[in-house]
């Protein structure tokens, strides 16, 4: 009997041996990671826990990263006293990987990037997006709370997932991207059209895979995380191993699953069956064809988030953007994943294309995803974002109507003032030939 991917990657990483080789689903295991990150809204607490416990050193401070993406533009007295408790524990911790706000970006964006999270690699997160490791066939597990004990110990109990696979077959039609992939994923789980629960589960992709960039592959990792999955693993073709490995800052130990891998259920989805979607308020099951909302006037458009703040999603927004205005009464937010990806939109030209477009582009982060602490909407009012969910009171008051799409969907919104299929806006052409070089 075989293992799936994440099983081979659990089992390299294991405590035990005789588990190295793989771990079969159900098995209780004690990895040792090879990396484990904290973000800045955690910190707090995991260091006053330790400080409770009486545990000043770290088990790993050179494998551990601390990252300040949450709170980055400090909009209070209180997050700035945050901010500054974070850089003590970093030096009293002494933590060396260190990225404080400006310094890196996203810590689910930036690691992929700058070879930091690389295929077949584990690591512990204290939070749940952790699962964009998949994007590049690494494994990032949350641990919540518990990642105070990981960092004192190196280590905590994992129950091994069990693997769900769902083959991906055909082409995506022109104007379809990974994040309507996602979407269209979660409303065919949700109406019993695929016989999968993802709760602690692994969701392993496979088939015509090789169209999906790294940052397609992102946006295909991050619907199945509000989901409840454990993980997203997407099988890392040649070109991803390579932008890795060219820019990577550890050892890579690429896996694939074997052929006779078990998985709990198995399904299929033909990919031009899909067009765009948007999800309707309330969460990411409730989503649809996007001329189920076509019209619905728009006060509040995003762009970013660790589903969709990639270069290649900035790159997809700028080619509808470009020589347009966004309508009156619209306000836009375009938020990069990392400082890469920022310092790339002045190179490209890119940041021009926003500023003239009347977006209003923050510092890399998590922006309006995090719980709104920048970018809020009022009461009454409508927004259609990339954020990673549109639970209800997600960007402030509870009766703002919240709809998701892909950073097409949305750039279009924002221009024309109301929901909008991008389709019917020609992109620039220029602008969308920069996604084939984009990670090159």
């Amino acid at each position: 009997m075989g293992f799936t991917a994440i099983e081979k990657v659990l089992g390299r990483v294991s405590r035990d041996e005789l588990h190295r080789a793989g771990v079969s689903a159900g098995t209780l295991v004690y990895p040792e990671p090879d990396m484990v990150m904290i973000h800045d809204a955690l910190v707090t607490d995991a260091k006053k826990a330790l400080d409770a416990a009486g545990i000043t050193r770290l088990h790993a401070p050179d494998r551990t990263m601390m990252v300040s993406d949450h709170d980055v533009l400090y909009g209070s007295e209180r997050a700035a006293q945050r901010g500054a408790f974070n850089r003590q524990a970093a030096k009293t911790w002494r933590i060396q990987n260190f990225y404080d706000v400006g310094r890196g970006g996203h810590g689910h964006i930036f690691p992929l990037e700058d070879g930091l999270v690389v295929p077949g690699m584990f690591y512990f997160d204290n939070d749940t997006h952790a699962t964009n490791a998949g994007a590049v066939g690494a494994f990032g597990l949350r641990v919540g709370g518990e990642i105070a004990r990981v960092l004192a110990t190196g280590t905590t109990w994992v129950p091994v997932p069990q693997s769900v696979r769902l083959e991906l077959r055909g082409q995506l039609a022109t104007g379809v991207y990974g994040r309507d992939v996602g979407f269209y994923l979660a409303r065919s789980i949700a109406a019993g059209r695929l016989p999968f629960d993802l709760d602690y589960r692994v969701l392993e992709y496979a088939g015509d895979l090789d169209q999906f960039g790294l940052g397609a592959r992102v946006a295909l990792c991050s619907t199945a995380t509000e989901m409840r999955a454990a993980g997203v693993y997407v099988p890392p073709s040649q070109r991803i191993v390579e932008y890795s490995q060219s820019r990577a800052k550890r050892p890579l130990h690429t896996v694939y699953p074997d052929q006779d891998a078990v998985y709990e259920s198995t399904a299929t989805i033909d990919l031009a069956d899909i067009g765009p979607q948007v999800v309707l308020p309330g969460d990411v099951s409730r989503a649809t064809d996007i001329g189920e909302a076509v019209g619905t006037a728009v006060d509040h458009a995003f762009i970013g988030s660790c589903g969709s703040g990639m270069y290649d999603d900035l790159l997809i927004a700028a080619s509808i953007l470009k020589g347009r205005r966004l309508s009156a009464g619209t306000r836009l937010f375009v938020v990069p994943g990392s400082e890469r990806s920022t310092r790339r939109l002045l190179t490209d030209g890119l940041m021009q294309v926003f500023l003239d477009a009347g977006a209003i582009v923050l510092p890399a982060g998590c922006g309006p995803c995090n719980d709104a602490v920048v970018g809020p909407v009022a009461s009454g009012e409508v927004s259609i974002s990339t954020a990673t969910n549109n639970n209800t009171g997600r960007f402030g008051p509870r009766d703002a109507s919240l709809f998701l799409g892909s950073p097409a969907t949305v750039a279009a919104s924002a221009v024309m003032g109301r929901i909008t299929d991008a389709r019917t806006m020609s992109p620039d052409a220029a602008v969308l030939d920069m996604l084939e070089t984009c990670y090159a």
